[in-house]
């Protein structure tokens, strides 16, 4: 089997001679190209080539989630068939690794090669959804490019603290959940639209029972898989349902004051794959294949943890058995 490893230099688990031991561990295995990243964006560049190259079966990303959905987004260039591009497989090495663990597979870099192997040589594979955000027609947005997300999308507050995290990051401080932490505080006190929200949801085809559009929303998460993120070890659920096998889920809130916080980071804490958050100012769909979100003002955006800068409209897509995976 011909495979392109893209490893991502910096990724935060990583050593230069952990890499080394994995690369010539899966070359063991594969015909095996390797190419480091040298740039933001070059993982698609280098995923988009060897997919049009025609002869690769397989890219391994070898990083964290940034990493990860970099490749897809190269993969998905051209043809969201998956049967037209190469298959992917994933190594953890960044700080969470939300879509490698969804999949199940080990949050260890060097239990995840083993892994990996055993599912090349068993002909190991599934075939998982994604979704897919779109500047919206007729909004300022319209000519933002399409791009593709593995696990989750974030409209507003949440974007903003993951802006606020790459942004430590550049100053040198080290990616822990601790810096997290310490961010949405900061993101809280400064938040200027949480009462009320400037997020308005709007569903084709709505019915009785589902409104075609829900206004002053002061947060939105969109999630193709469950959980959302971990904190530490522990996963967190503001959508319990969402599934690779299914479209998207949506959670978002239309109250930020301080005692709706307190509650719902309770229950995002607290939650499990049976039970999320709840409440009158809990709004939570399942299985959306079409939605857009308009903002009254330009909001921070995030795809796969990626801070994406200031949006007024993004329109999303569910896409179903969109991308083939070795697992």
């Amino acid at each position: 089997m011909r495979a392109l490893l893209v490893v991502n230099p910096a990724a935060t688990t990583t050593s230069a001679r952990t890499r080394e031991v994995l690369t010539h561990a899966l070359a063991s295995d594969l015909k095996l190209e390797v190419a480091q990243t040298q740039y933001r964006g070059h993982a698609r560049d280098l995923a988009q080539e060897a997919t049009e190259g025609g002869e690769t079966d397989l890219v391994v990303a070898l990083g964290g989630d940034g990493t990860v959905n970099e490749v897809v987004n190269g993969l998905l260039a051209g043809d969201p068939d998956p049967d037209s591009h190469p298959r992917l497989a994933v190594v953890p090495g960044g700080s969470t690794n939300v879509f490698a663990r969804a999949l199940g597979l080990p949050n260890d870099v060097v239990e995840a090669t083993g892994a990996l192997l055993d599912a090349l040589r068993d002909g190991s594979e599934r075939t998982i959804g994604l979704g897919l955000a779109a500047g919206t027609p007729g909004s300022v947005d319209e000519g933002v490019p399409d791009r593709w997300f593995t696990f989750c999308a974030g409209f507003g507050f949440d974007a903003g603290v993951v802006g606020r995290v790459e942004q430590q990051r550049e100053r040198g401080k080290r990616s822990t959940h601790a810096l997290y932490v310490r961010q949405v505080v900061r993101q809280f006190l400064v938040e200027a639209n949480r009462r009320p929200g400037a997020l308005t949801l709007e569903r084709p085809g709505g019915t009785e029972a589902a409104a075609d559009s829900v206004e002053d929303l002061a947060l939105a998460i969109i999630c193709n898989t469950a959980p959302w993120t971990y904190l530490g070890n522990r996963p967190i659920y503001p959508s319990p349902d969402a599934s690779f096998d299914t479209a998207l889920d949506l959670f978002a809130l239309s109250k930020l004051s301080p005692p709706a916080v307190a509650r719902y980071a309770t229950q995002l804490l607290t939650s499990t794959p049976q039970r999320g958050p709840h409440g009158k100012h809990a709004l939570s769909l399942h299985d959306l294949t079409n939605f857009t979100l308009h903002s009254q003002v330009p909001l921070p955006f995030q795809m796969d943890g990626d801070h994406l800068g200031l949006r007024t409209s993004v329109t999303f897509t569910g896409v179903r058995r969109a991308l083939r995976v070795i697992v």
